[in-house]
């Protein structure tokens, strides 16, 4: 839990209270209570290192101000270009950067086998306030998908920068862990497309697309910027925290 609460805990938080429990995805959908989750504080020492410039902290408003303006652009866009997963931080675990997300990220620590095969733990998928007890059944989804990076390079990046972003462990807030039927409906889609199922995590869903897009130095089109302006019109105190990508 302390690990998923130091990845996931520190980039955008809302200063409103919050109620007690998340709302369920469905009846008879497990929860965890909101207490126990990483959205609701900042805790500016644990950010963890991996960025080549300062801290900065922004209202959401002025944060998307801050993201350029550009045409989209996919032509020769293929999955391939950024390659994934690597080693990962700890190239002598047997642990991939898939796996590693995986295990920073359970709210109760899985038992791993020779060959980082994990087994029992337990996940919170944010996308739908779902709980996941086979890590089997979770996808690390790319926060900015990558044919959406594709699209909002500024200039084409190198191959060296798209696996750096495709297995990007220096912010909370490129990778998480989601149920796999989540990331499968959110696909490659922006904001402006796809929302997560979750209401209450929309407003912490922008604010770490917009932190994810300043990171890397993407831009937005003009349709995505519009969706969150209109998002941050309903996320009063929202703060976006980011650190300038290597």
């Amino acid at each position: 839990m302390i690990k998923n609460l130091m990845r996931r805990g520190l980039h955008a938080f809302v200063l409103a209270a919050l109620p007690l429990f998340a709302t369920p995805a469905s009846a008879d959908t497990p929860t965890v209570p909101v207490a126990q989750l990483p959205f609701t504080s900042y805790a500016p020492a644990l950010f963890p290192a991996g960025g080549s410039g300062v801290r900065t902290s922004l209202s959401l408003f002025d944060a998307i101000d801050r993201l350029p303006v550009a045409v989209e652009h996919r032509e020769g866009y293929q999955r391939t270009l950024s390659k994934h997963w690597n080693k990962g931080l700890n190239a002598t675990d047997g642990c991939d950067t898939r796996k590693e997300v995986i295990l920073s990220e359970a709210v109760e620590a899985p038992e791993v086998a020779a060959g980082c095969r994990l087994t029992k733990g337990s996940w919170r998928s944010a996308y739908d306030n779902v709980v996941v007890t086979d890590a089997g059944k979770l996808d690390v989804d790319h926060f900015v998908p990558l044919a959406e990076v594709y699209d909002s390079e500024q200039t084409p990046w190198s191959a060296e920068r798209r696996e750096a972003y495709a297995n990007d462990q220096g912010s909370p807030d490129t990778l998480i862990a989601v149920s796999a039927a989540s990331n499968r409906s959110k696909s490659d889609k922006d904001p402006a497309e796809w929302m997560p199922s979750d209401g209450s995590y929309h407003c912490t869903y922008a604010a770490t697309w917009v932190a994810t897009k300043l990171r890397w130095d993407l831009a937005v089109d003009d349709v995505e910027r519009q969706a969150l302006l209109g998002f941050a019109e309903d996320c009063a105190g929202t703060t976006v925290v980011y650190v300038p990508a290597p």
